[in-house]
């Protein structure tokens, strides 16, 4: 099959992904081309849409609008017009044609090439990583062979090899079996380099702390590796297997940009699983966070180093003390990445200045190798978090959005696996084989409980709010319930049905109103002043529900992350934004689509008052409120707000739990603060107040195991 040919005078090098016109050269999406070529072969032909979607994404769902971007990147390559379409014309209803000369490589004459078309000597060249045009001159055939010289000698010296990987193939997964089964909470494990042991978190209840563990996989023997030490996030062994690295927290006296203070450290594996060891402190927490060490080499470690909100990527030097940027965004934000070991190739997952999340392939030294938009199938959220790993079998990375996998591409095409997950299931990790796969399972169970201000007072933190019965339950989770004003219902959030829905009861029973499809990220309800709808946070987009189960959707000009207050009166919500891929917090007017940004910080939860004050609490766990100039932190709510909750706003009052887990309220008019009673640690959060009564979130159990997916040859 011809890997170039012409397209009027446009020359297209598939093997290259380019197009090259008058000696100028620029690069498309594989995908994009493989478009142009099946248009190509079809020349003057009208070409079905689902034509175009079987042939070039087989095997793969994609939504019409991933095809509408390719045809209107291949316009903007031809010098085409969407409305004069010279080239790419759309008939309605119908497909899409290709209205212009084609003409194959083996069709042209090599040696009398015509007179537009590029000789030995004008083909575009590799120069320290830009592309240039070759002078014209007599040594057209020398120059030709130093470029293909040049370029197979970048490619084996750039990393490159992912290119001749083999392709993606689909997953089977054939049994799951679990590989800890405790009364204790196991998580983020991962295999050792050799395969022999699984390494992984173990969070103890009874002495509330995190720590190390390792299993041999073939005798079964558990080893802790930590000792007084809380392990937190994933852990990344060196190539060798003989280091571990991982985040570990201890007392931080004044953090300064986080309520913890997270370190990295190290251990010896080797020496570990004969005792626990004390790790050792690679790099100190200071003014800027950071998150996510993978060993990338025996004297180097990546990172996730946030300034403010923006996130970038480095390397940190264990031997010389310091750290290089190895990504850094100028305008969006990096999401998440991994490393391949075997093949020494980044992946990283990033939001742009256009709001759209892109995969970027790199090597160890940052040098981008390739870049292209996601492609997300229908349903599945951009902003749900997921965290891929390589597959080190196939050219392609694997997620999990909860309860279903996926296969994701270095082009940025996204597959399901044939493969529902009957429980929740997180954080795929591979073994080395490629054969296993290590998850998280385990089912959250959350009751909610409403009980008077009078009753709250009356409790300790040695009395189990289990002995008041809960208003709604069941054996999975149930959040976020809010009273219903000026009636007797309370909607919540419930898992009951399979996935995260929205109930309303009044106690007597209760109604399910959205069928959200698997896997939807639900984050933020509050109802309308009559109480006859809610407006939800689904997906990122905000969706007002009726209580006879109708729906309306509002788009808003940036995706919502969360959703916090409503002011339905005058169609204005108050929320978290992404913003180029950075949070902010904004009003959004729900009439006119139009988004005002309220504020830079980093803000964790924010409410209005009766009296439309906007009090919000930031990262740190600082409370603020307008001030006269700038907005002012309220002192006497320092350390109260209780590390990732919300705290709720009755009137001109504000209520939260801190982490000792006392109940409080503070008087916005009389600034007067006031502890009204005590919890015990199965309170996960307070979600309402209305006047005398409050609705609280109570956890039953969350049981978490480590399992291994065992998958087909």
């Amino acid at each position: 099959m011809a890997t170039q040919y012409w397209v009027d005078d446009f020359f297209v090098d598939l093997s290259r992904n380019q197009v090259t016109h008058n000696g100028q050269s620029q690069t498309l999406a594989p995908k994009a081309l493989a478009v142009l070529t099946h248009l190509a072969r079809n020349q003057g032909k009208v070409v079905s849409q689902d034509q175009l979607l079987s042939e070039v994404w087989r095997n793969r769902i994609v939504s019409p609008n991933t095809l509408q971007r390719c045809i209107a990147q291949l316009r903007k390559a031809l010098g085409d017009d969407g409305k004069v379409q010279v080239f790419i014309k759309t008939h309605a209803k119908q497909g899409y044609s290709l209205e212009c000369d084609v003409r194959w490589h083996e069709e042209v004459e090599v040696t009398k090439p015509a007179s537009n078309q590029p000789s030995s000597a004008s083909q575009p060249k590799v120069d320290r990583g830009r592309i240039v045009d070759s002078a014209n001159g007599s040594g057209r055939l020398r120059t030709g062979l130093v470029v293909i010289a040049v370029v197979v000698l970048v490619i084996l010296a750039s990393g490159y090899r992912y290119l001749t990987a083999e392709h993606s193939s689909p997953l089977l997964v054939t049994e799951v079996r679990a590989l800890t089964a405790t009364d204790d909470k196991e998580f983020d494990a991962t295999y050792s380099p050799d395969g022999q042991h699984f390494v992984f978190h173990r969070y103890l209840d009874k002495f509330c702390v995190n720590k190390l563990w390792a299993k041999d996989v073939s005798t079964q023997r558990e080893s802790q590796l930590t000792t007084d030490w809380g392990a937190y996030g994933s852990h990344s062994f060196s190539k060798d297997g003989n280091r571990l690295a991982f985040m570990a927290t201890k007392a931080c006296s004044e953090p300064l940009t986080q309520t913890s203070c997270y370190d990295l450290v190290a251990l010896d594996f080797n020496e570990a699983l004969e005792s626990p060891q004390q790790p050792q402190v690679l790099l100190q927490c200071k003014n800027s966070e950071i998150r996510k060490p993978i060993w990338i080499g025996n004297n180097a470690i990546a990172l996730m180093q946030r300034h403010a909100q923006r996130w970038k990527l480095i390397s940190y030097s264990l031997s010389e003390g310091s750290s290089t940027d190895l990504h850094v965004m100028s305008e969006g934000n990096l999401v998440d990445f991994t490393y391949s070991q075997k093949d020494e190739l980044f992946a990283v997952i990033s939001i742009h200045v256009d709001g759209q999340h892109y995969i970027e392939m790199l090597r160890p030294d940052g040098r981008i190798l390739s870049r292209h938009q996601i492609e997300y199938p229908q349903g599945v959220s951009r902003f749900n978090k997921f965290f891929p790993s390589f597959d080190p079998l196939n050219r392609q990375l694997v997620f999990s959005t909860g309860k279903q996998l996926f296969t994701l591409s270095y082009e940025g095409e996204v597959a399901r696996i044939d493969m529902p997950l009957a429980d929740n299931m997180a954080r795929p990790a591979f073994h080395p084989n490629g054969k296993k796969l290590l998850m998280i399972r385990g089912p959250y169970d959350s009751d909610i409980v409403r009980l008077s201000l009078s009753e709250a007072a009356g409790l300790s933190r040695s009395e189990s709010t289990s002995t008041y019965a809960s208003f709604e339950r069941s054996n999975l989770g149930e959040d976020s319930a809010v009273f219903q004003p000026g009636g007797e219902l309370v909607a919540f959030l419930s898992d009951r049905s399979g996935g995260t829905q929205l109930w309303v009861s009044d106690g007597n029973g209760p109604q399910q109103l959205t069928n959200f499809e698997v896997d939807t990220y639900v984050r933020g309800i509050t109802w309308a002043a009559d109480g006859n709808s809610l407006l939800v946070n689904a997906n990122d987009v905000l969706m007002q529900v009726f209580l006879d189960a109708t729906q309306r959707t509002f788009p808003t000009q940036s995706p919502v992350a969360v959703l916090f207050h409503w002011d339905s009166q005058n169609n204005v919500a108050l929320i978290l934004t992404r913003i180029a891929g950075m949070l902010r917090l904004a009003e959004a007017d729900l009439s006119t689509r139009q988004i005002q940004q309220l504020s830079d910080k980093i803000i964790l939860w924010a409410l209005r008052s009766e009296d439309g004050e906007l009090i919000y609490k930031d990262h740190t766990d600082r409370f603020w409120r307008p001030g006269p100039v700038e907005d002012r932190p309220i002192h006497a709510l320092d350390r109260q707000g209780g590390e990732s909750k919300s705290f709720v706003i009755d009137g001109n009052s504000i209520y939260a739990i801190n982490d000792d887990n006392q109940l409080w309220s503070y008087d916005l008019n009389t600034d007067t603060f006031e502890v009204i009673g005590e919890f015990g640690p199965e309170v996960d959060n307070l979600t309402d107040i209305n006047r005398d009564q409050l609705l609280m979130t109570v956890q039953v159990s969350a049981k978490k195991e480590v399992v291994e997916l065992t998958l087909a040859d």
